[in-house]
């Protein structure tokens, strides 16, 4: 049996919810909604969505407190939608982690393409990232599931350790900048002085030393950054 992709709405519009997702189930997708912004952000987690298409304007918690409470624990794809015709709410919401963003009112079959894209390059960095050699050895690197496998055993890695893992291995072969890094996981600037990067590569090095038996598998380059080994 096919797996129907999970789409979430998080939107207080039930009347819209309802006609799309009518649509969306018509098309072959499993909808589920939600019409407050108060516990979505523990129910999206509680049930990883492929999906997640979230109204900015929320009772109690806007879209953008959401997007960026969830976001490093939610590895599914976010599309924003707003009914404000403004440039920085645009902007704001692709800061704090969102894929795409759309503006109210929007057809359907415009959602039904958007929503296919997005679930389209999730499938692709899946795919690209389901095998990864470290050495002699190889790796599978579950997106959804959060975890790494080496020969179908489960290495124990945290959360934070994680998501160094999934950056450098999407980078594999470059260098990637602590700036960079930075960046991409609390969403602003490196200051100069946090040494919570320095912390997550030194612990994730030792855990991948443990399973490959190699001590150097993510490199540190001087005054550049950190290179995962192909």
């Amino acid at each position: 049996m096919t797996i129907k992709p999970h789409v979430l709405l998080v939107d207080d519009d039930i009347e819209l919810c309802q006609l799309v997702g009518s649509y969306l189930e018509h098309n072959g997708y499993e909808v589920s909604a939600l019409h407050d912004g108060h516990g979505a952000s523990a129910q999206i987690i509680a049930k990883n969505p492929d999906l997640v298409i979230l109204d900015l304007m929320l009772p109690h918690v806007d879209g953008l407190s959401i997007c960026k409470t969830i976001r490093a624990d939610y590895h599914g794809s976010i599309i924003m939608l707003t009914a404000l015709d403004d440039d920085i709410d645009e902007v704001t919401g692709l800061e704090v982690g969102a894929d795409d963003y759309l503006a109210k009112p929007v057809k359907p079959r415009v959602l039904l393409a958007h929503i296919r894209a997005q679930l389209r390059h999730l499938e692709k960095v899946n795919r690209k990232l389901q095998s990864i050699k470290f050495g002699e050895q190889h790796y599978n690197l579950l997106t959804q599931s959060r975890t790494l496998l080496c020969d179908n055993i489960e290495c124990e890695l945290t959360s934070a350790e994680y998501e160094v893992l999934l950056i450098l291995a999407q980078h594999s072969g470059e260098i990637v900048s602590r700036d960079k890094l930075h960046q991409l996981i609390f969403n602003f600037e490196f200051d100069g002085i946090d040494r919570s990067i320095d912390l997550r590569i030194s612990r994730l090095r030792n855990k991948l030393a443990l399973y490959s038996g190699e001590k150097n598998i993510i490199q540190t380059v001087r005054n550049k950054g950190y290179l995962l080994q192909r």
